[in-house]
């Protein structure tokens, strides 16, 4: 087996536990590995940035000081720390179209869910792209995660605009129309599914879009915390 990354050959450990029970298939070399630090320890419990204690943060306090905004997403939850060697690894993936990069995560979501399965809402939504967005990367990140995590994510949602967010400012992501719209009708309880939490605006934005036609209790999941 090689690394999907570096492609160095992965020496799979054999013992005991490996004879008599099966192997997680490693797809990572540990040198790779290590570009995917997991959050641990003292986070925001609105949005899990790391913290030096358990405390909301500045961005997540004046998010919640906002009439529009109160109480729109409930809670966020992601795996790994935004880093120049994650950075690499996502661009690769996500702008490059190396779709299968995917199975890097696998083994860390599949943990996740099964910790958090009684506490999260069953219905998981991708954030779409927009047409021309999937188009140019042949498919969709978020749905890629999402579809890890269950067999059957749900499309609630329908993308707008086709501006990159990256080219915004803090400020243009604050302080535009709704990119998004509910297609159908809502369950109570989604999980909204994305690739990087950075502002909280577009997970915001889609959870808005989602309470103002009827759902009442909206939380994110992202791979990385920016």
């Amino acid at each position: 087996m090689r690394c999907l990354l570096c492609h160095a050959s992965i020496e799979q450990d054999v013992n005991w536990d490996t004879v008599l029970k099966p192997v997680e298939t490693r797809v990572m070399c540990a040198a790779c590995r290590e570009t995917l630090p997991l959050i641990e320890g003292n986070v925001c419990p609105i949005c899990n940035r790391k913290m030096d204690c358990n405390a909301t943060c500045s961005d997540c306090q004046k998010w919640e000081q906002s009439d529009k905004w109160q109480g729109v997403l409930k809670r966020n939850q992601s795996l790994y720390h935004y880093h120049e060697g994650i950075q690499e690894v996502i661009t690769q993936w996500k702008y490059r179209g190396d779709y299968v990069l995917v199975k890097l995560f696998q083994s860390d979501i599949e943990r996740i869910v099964k910790d958090r399965r009684k506490q999260w809402p069953t219905a998981v939504v991708p954030i779409p792209l927009s047409s021309e967005r999937l188009v140019e990367r042949g498919f969709n990140q978020a749905e890629a995660i999402a579809r890890l995590m269950t067999r059957k994510p749900v499309h609630l949602l329908e993308r707008l605009d086709s501006e990159k967010q990256s080219k915004k400012t803090r400020y243009e992501r604050l302080n535009r129309i709704n990119p998004f719209r509910s297609k159908t009708s809502v369950p109570p309880h989604v999980l909204l599914v994305d690739d990087i939490y950075t502002t909280g605006a577009t997970l915001r934005y889609a959870a808005k879009a989602l309470q103002d036609a009827g759902c009442l209790h909206i939380e994110s999941f992202t791979l990385i915390r920016g």
